[in-house]
């Protein structure tokens, strides 16, 4: 990893946090810009988040540890002996991660945050971030919402993750606020759920340009939830289809709710749990949330989930052309205003590879698909 020069952007005090691994550093990018003017921030924000990947990502079985990328993999001090994320920290096959590239398309500073050693051990690890950067203050960020998951939500699917991070920013007793990016757009908790279980909690609108910083990763990134958050923002009003179901985007989707660290942990059960059993190895963590909810992730996360939209083909390219494409889509998504892209992709018989050049063939720079 090259040193720091004074050509490169200062990093932001505060430490952000992406709940949820996957693509919650891309919507924590966008509320990170809306953040700043409040928070009297400057410069690139520093983002900790799990390499932690869905199975058409990376096919090995739990997150990532920093033994698993190559290239510069060296821990710095000026981070907490926390692994910088760079567009060369690379993962070992079989592994994969698209922090690599998030890390070049995102204007931020990502850090690895290592569940492995249980729930001491990441804790410990926010503690130091915090006391090697200065960092004043973290900012736990959720895009959808379900680090507020009581663990019997019908539709709840990826728990662990948010209520570990929830649990070890409480065991490191750093000054913690819980931010919710487009309440639903998960498709883990429904919207109307949350806005009761959000109350009075007070809330910003980001605006289209705090959206345009990540505008590079979600021209490819196949997150549905930050791409809906993302949407909502520019606008986008409707009933999107994603790969799991159809939701609403509402006034609410485009909002970032705020609350405190107790608020949040009386809802989160798993996290209240982990907190009292202090899990030693991510295992433990997750036998715990399972008794809980029945969600073994390390497992679940390995299978398609329920509901997907198959594949009608397996073509190697997108169709011919961009009216054939959308005929297609829209007969798998009727009465929907708008599609993830990823969804539209599934609709054609393509992955999430081919992504970009289904967008360029629909003329399609907008974080979701219209159907109008």
């Amino acid at each position: 990893m090259r040193d720091r020069t004074a050509a490169d952007p200062p990093e932001a005090r505060d430490l952000y946090i992406a709940a949820g691994g996957g693509g919650d550093p891309v919507g924590t990018t966008i509320t990170a810009s809306a953040l700043a003017p409040r928070a009297g921030a400057a410069g690139r924000p520093l983002i900790a988040t799990y390499a932690w990947d869905r199975p058409d990502v990376d096919p090995t079985s739990g997150p990532l540890g920093a033994g698993d990328f190559t290239g510069p993999t060296s821990a710095d001090p000026r981070y907490g002996d926390a692994l910088p994320l760079t567009p060369a920290t690379l993962p070992l096959p079989p592994a994969g991660s698209t922090l690599p590239r998030l890390a070049a398309d995102l204007p931020a500073r990502l850090l690895l945050l290592d569940p492995c050693g249980g729930l001491r051990a990441m804790a410990a690890q926010i503690r130091r971030i915090t006391d090697a950067t200065g960092a004043g203050h973290v900012r736990l960020v959720d895009v959808g919402g379900d680090i507020l998951a009581h663990g019997d939500e019908e539709t709840l699917s990826s728990p662990l993750a948010d209520a570990l991070a929830l649990a070890a920013c409480a065991l490191a007793g750093v000054d913690t606020t819980v931010y919710i990016a487009g309440p639903g757009t998960d498709c883990e908790i429904p919207q109307r759920v949350l806005m009761d279980r959000l109350g009075d909690a007070r809330h910003l609108t980001p605006t289209v340009r705090d959206a345009a910083t990540a505008a590079g990763a979600l021209a490819w990134y196949p997150s549905e939830a930050s791409a809906l958050f993302a949407a909502a923002v520019h606008g986008v009003r409707g009933t999107a289809c994603t790969v799991q179901r159809r939701i609403p985007i509402t006034d609410a989707s485009a909002r970032v709710y705020h609350l405190d660290l107790d608020r949040a942990l009386a809802h989160n059960t798993v996290a209240r749990r982990l907190l009292d059993a202090r899990p030693q190895t991510l295992d433990e963590a997750a036998d715990l949330a399972a008794r809980l909810t029945g969600i073994h992730e390390l497992e679940r996360r390995r299978r398609p989930a329920a509901g997907h939209v198959a594949a009608t083909a397996h073509p190697t390219e997108p169709p011919s052309t961009a009216a054939t494409a959308l005929t297609a889509i829209r007969a798998r998504a009727p009465e929907a205003t708008h599609v993830t892209y990823p969804f539209a992709a599934r609709a054609l018989g393509l992955d999430r590879h081919h992504i970009p050049a289904l967008r360029a063939l629909l003329g399609a720079d907008t974080p979701v698909l219209s159907l109008a």
